[in-house]
């Protein structure tokens, strides 16, 4: 007998493209939610339903800055600061994200963010001008202009919503539509030989499941796996600024490109992140491969427990991947599956949408590019968490390596 619920639950309509095997459970539409009456057992309910189902819809929803931090928080009801904090030097700004990101001034953990300029004041912000990411500023080869008007995309860069130094990834973010403007849908290409293509929807957001990532993985990379914790680099977004995307947003080009340490703002040897992998689910205890592979810098990996077959296994004997390219080609080998067109699921944005999503569980991308002056407007939530993402137990890697 299905458990009872205080909300409607509903399965998300998937486009034609997706596997229902593997997004059967992906998403689900919520319904019979006042936000501006909100219970204690209400919120629990979403909080645990997002850790079964990684995204929440609410549709034609009229939500406060205040109301969207107070909802974020219910998830880590012990963080207060907003997921990459706020940094101000010289250096801080040649980060690739400090352009897309404007600070709601009395609701300083949620983010204005979209495009084109907003006319007039609005949350405290005087005349904001937006820009949404675009390919062609960060992947080393950008479809051509041609292509571009004839309804060509491509995925911008497949992230977790992390600072992946000094502050531990957000448990959950929040997206709400307060501006969309409507266009018609592309084709987004992958461009890596393997002719692969996905419609999508125009500045749509792609989401993939961590936990179908893992699912899909051969028995030899899965092994690796739930053995392999990433070191990321200081002041990741810095460190990358120079650099360039592969076509598939799934990661950057060994171009040598990255910024050498002594040129990143200050760091310190024990604010570096090593994350696992795999992160395990809260609630399913699932394994999700979670994975910012842009801001990878070194790999850890654990030897092969004893008695486990060391026949084609990847390896073995583990040890410290150093070589950025080995390290890139690893995870490209253990991520790249779970990109494949079947098992993307793209948000087609309407006005009044918000979104919940389970930073510790996905990967997602924004896709598509708008006019300078088309007006598309989002608020964003996402707070540095108390704790880190809990890896495999002893008993997953017994099973998996």
């Amino acid at each position: 007998m299905a458990t009872a619920t205080l909300f409607q639950y509903h399965p998300l309509g998937l486009p034609s493209s997706a596997n229902p095997k593997y997004l059967q459970s992906l998403g689900r539409r919520v319904e019979g939610v006042d936000f501006d009456h909100l219970s204690p057992q209400q919120t629990e309910e979403i909080v645990n339903q997002l850790y079964r189902h990684s995204i929440l819809l609410f549709k034609n929803t009229k939500i406060t800055p205040k109301q969207q931090f107070e909802l974020t928080n219910a998830f880590d009801p012990k963080a207060g600061d907003y997921g990459h904090k706020t940094r101000t030097s010289k250096k801080d700004q040649q980060s690739i994200l400090h352009p897309d990101l404007k600070t709601i001034p009395h609701q300083p953990q949620v983010q204005l963010i979209g495009n084109g300029p907003v006319p007039g004041r609005y949350e405290g912000l005087e005349s904001p001008q937006l820009k949404h990411p675009h390919h062609k500023t960060f992947h080393k080869e950008p479809v051509s202009d041609a292509d571009e008007a004839a309804g060509i995309t491509r995925f911008y860069r497949w992230h977790i919503d992390a600072a992946l130094y000094d502050l531990s990834p957000p448990k959950a973010t929040t997206l709400y539509a307060v501006r969309v403007p409507r266009g018609e849908p592309q084709t987004l290409r992958y461009d890596d030989g393997t002719g692969d293509e996905l419609k999508v929807p125009l500045g749509g957001t792609c989401f993939v499941s961590g936990r179908t990532m893992f699912d899909v993985l051969s028995p030899e990379l899965k092994s690796l796996a739930v053995r392999t914790r990433v070191e990321y680099a200081p002041h990741p977004y810095v460190w990358m600024s120079k650099a360039h995307a592969l076509p598939t947003g799934l990661g950057i080009e060994s171009e040598g490109l990255e910024l050498p340490l002594e040129d990143l703002p200050d760091w310190e040897e024990a604010k570096i992140k090593k994350f696992p992998v795999c992160w395990k689910n809260p609630v399913t205890g699932d394994l999700h491969v979670q994975v910012h592979p842009c801001g990878a810098r070194k790999l850890h990996i654990e030897r092969l427990p004893s008695g486990a077959q060391k026949s084609g296994a990847l390896y073995p004997e583990g040890g410290v991947v150093e070589d950025l390219k080995e390290v890139r080609d690893i995870l490209y080998r253990i991520q790249r599956p779970g990109i494949a067109p079947e098992l993307v699921y793209p948000v087609d944005w309407e006005e009044g949408d918000l979104v919940v999503f389970h930073n510790r569980g996905l990967l997602h991308s924004v896709v598509g590019a708008f006019k300078p002056d088309e007006l598309r407007m989002f608020h964003q939530c996402n707070l540095a968490s108390t704790d880190e993402p809990e890896g495999p137990s002893e008993a997953d890697i017994q099973t998996y390596a």
